[in-house]
């Protein structure tokens, strides 16, 4: 048992150590590519083309009814991913809910590759799945992309109990929160909770709770507002902005702003509307970056066809202040032009060890592409997009991006509705540089030492 455990810990502290003082050993050094790779021109096994002979890939698991699934498909349309990035076994668990008409929520054992649904599909009605991030205090949210005139749906859920056996799994709805289309969801340093509505002309949200610090009740009672950049109102806007309260402090609706369905749950499409919040076109993923300083900007992808990513700097939390990110006059790298319409529908955002954005396009018919996005300030504004790899799946989209805290050579992606109907989470990992690898060495060499005093 002891070499088990000891050889894993030491190696992520020796990535983890390397991380903190010089970033990422390998996903950064790459040559971008110069345009998307056909749809179909790879095997959908190793699906992604990369930018980096230093980067390799391969199918960590597929929902084709093979022996670690059970025999079972589990579930379609796999979406956003997070592991367990605290408690037991940090890291071990992969999570992704399924967006689908009856969804659900699978985790995959990374020690072992076996997958299991953890949330029946169609529990509590639960639908389209995407959302997907692990909480402060150790437990899984997801949330519902699904939304209709007044509807019911566009909840968020919380599993209190995420590495619990599946048949005791606790799934349980978070009244607090508004219905919208749920999809990009954040903590920052606060705990303050952030998410979008997925819509055209959708905005951003913060929750904040009266008991940020403890996860029993951090749901129970809680303000809700919306992004506000100045007077309101404008889409696309940028510049000084304040959050509009449109609940009160324990989370009941303000005056105007109306419920859903006879629930007394609140209608938050409907509440930003009647404040007169910030548009944006189809707000998705969000990601929040940590600066040197200790100070905090959130991103949030817009899938607009002419492409945008809007960064909000959140140094002081009273008066946030919204930048554009990237769109389409950004510079492609390598090039001194602007990337054009090579750049769209931007979807989902991931942030490396060292802080850099990822931005994973959304294109239908399987071609479809993941920009790194190059802010050496760090003042949310990028100064160039460089396309750092490509997917080929027929009739696919990537989705989910992921960096393993634990080991900054490892990412992950989900390549969801395949023509084939076959979806696939793929591991794509870097290479160490030379410099690196000596580091590496020396961690292991230690490791060995350890466990020979303690054998």
């Amino acid at each position: 048992m002891l070499k088990t455990a000891t050889v894993p810990l030491t190696l992520s502290l020796v990535f983890a150590a390397h991380g903190a003082s010089a970033g990422p050993i390998g996903f950064e050094n790459f040559t971008p590519l110069a345009s998307s790779a056909p749809a179909g021109s790879l095997p959908e096994s190793t699906p992604l083309l990369l930018s980096s002979p230093g980067f390799a890939q391969r199918t960590l698991s597929a929902n084709d009814r093979g022996p670690a699934n059970g025999g079972l498909k589990l579930g379609d349309n796999w979406d956003m991913i997070t592991v367990n990035e605290t408690g037991p076994n940090p890291g071990r668990y992969l999570f992704s809910p399924y967006e689908t008409g009856s969804a659900g929520v699978r985790r995959v054992d990374l020690t072992t590759g076996a997958g299991v649904t953890i949330v029946p599909e169609g529990a509590q009605g639960f639908v389209s799945g995407d959302a997907s991030r692990w909480t402060p205090w150790g437990t899984y949210l997801t949330g519902e992309e699904s939304w209709g005139t007044g509807s019911t749906k566009g909840r968020l859920f919380e599993v209190t109990n995420p590495l619990a056996d599946p048949a005791a799994i606790n799934f349980v709805q978070r009244t607090i929160i508004p219905h919208v289309s749920l999809e990009g969801l954040a903590f920052d340093k606060s705990n303050n909770l952030y998410f979008v509505d997925e819509l055209n002309g959708g905005t951003i949200y913060k929750y904040t709770s009266v008991t940020p610090t403890n996860g029993a009740t951090f749901f129970n009672a809680g303000q809700t507002f919306v992004l506000k950049v100045g007077a309101g109102g404008t889409a696309d806007a940028t510049g000084a902005a304040t959050w509009a309260p449109i609940t009160t402090v324990t989370g009941a609706a303000l005056p105007g702003i109306p419920t859903v369905g006879g629930t007394g749950e609140v209608d938050g499409r409907a509440g930003a509307a009647a404040v007169g919040a910030s548009q944006y076109n189809r707000p998705e993923d969000l990601e929040i970056q940590t600066l040197a300083n200790g100070s905090q900007i959130l991103y949030f992808a817009a899938t607009d066809p002419t492409g945008k990513v809007f960064s909000i700097n959140l140094s002081n939390p009273g008066t946030p202040v919204v930048s554009l990110f990237a769109d389409r006059t950004t510079l492609k790298q390598g090039t001194g032009s602007p990337v054009g319409s090579e750049f769209t529908n931007p979807d989902n955002l991931a942030i490396d060890a060292n802080g850099n954005i990822y931005i994973v396009e959304d294109q239908p018919g399987g071609v479809a592409d993941i920009w790194f996005a190059t802010d050496a300030n760090r003042d949310g504004v990028a100064e160039a997009l460089g396309r750092w790899a490509s997917l080929t799946t027929a009739g696919s989209e990537p989705t989910g991006l992921y960096f393993n805290p634990f080991n900054p050579n490892v990412a992950y992606i989900n390549v969801q509705h395949a023509d084939s109907d076959v979806d696939r989470t793929i591991q794509i990992t870097a290479v160490p540089e030379p410099g690196s690898m000596s580091l590496l060495l020396g961690g292991l060499a230690l490791a060995g030492r350890r466990l020979r005093r303690r054998a």
